[in-house]
């Protein structure tokens, strides 16, 4: 898969982006943004763990945004299933010196709307830690809606804190049939 998305390119992970993965992903700021499951520090092992798992997905769920033929962040989502098969959690993340300059909010922009018409979803759903303004930024530009917060639901760099739960909501026309059986 491969999105132009005017500042970057959201692309397939590839072995190839380990070098890049590692001397952008070990980074505590980006780290402090995310589940405990993006590793700090960020090392070799957890490359390899990382591109064995996308390798491993029988659809790609997961993919790298590309700067100038560089992999500088990452952009996803997890399948909902059972009743929540037609939700799934958005998420992303950038390199620090990328910061700043549109690239998140013009790969989110585009992988979102892909996202729920290629996987026939109705929901995309993103939360945010209360402590990362910039990210609530970049879902409400890119037409997630703010549906509340869930007051000290977080246990991240030794603190409490609150989570900012953003949805993205398809009308219907994107949603394409579950096979049965």
């Amino acid at each position: 898969m491969r999105l132009e998305c005017g500042a970057c390119v959201v692309r397939d992970w590839s072995p190839d982006d380990e070098a890049d993965l590692l001397r952008v992903a070990d980074d505590r700021a980006i780290w402090r943004n995310l589940t405990d499951m993006f590793p700090h520090p960020y090392t070799t092992a957890d490359a390899d763990e990382w591109f064995a798992y996308v390798a491993a997905m029988p659809e790609p769920t997961h993919w790298a945004i590309e700067l100038d033929g560089h992999a500088v962040g990452g952009i996803g989502l997890e399948l909902g299933e059972g009743v929540f098969a037609r939700t799934a959690d958005f998420g992303y993340w950038l390199g620090k010196l990328y910061w700043g300059r549109g690239i998140m909010t013009a790969a989110a922009g585009v992988m979102a709307p892909w996202a729920m018409s290629h996987f026939g979803l109705s929901r995309l759903e993103s939360a945010v830690f209360a402590w990362n303004p910039a990210s609530m930024r970049v879902l409400e530009h890119c037409g997630f809606q703010r549906e509340g917060v869930s007051r000290a639901s977080v246990f991240k760099d030794g603190r409490v804190i609150d989570r900012v739960v953003y949805a993205l909501v398809d009308d219907g026309s994107a949603r394409r049939s579950t096979p049965t059986g």
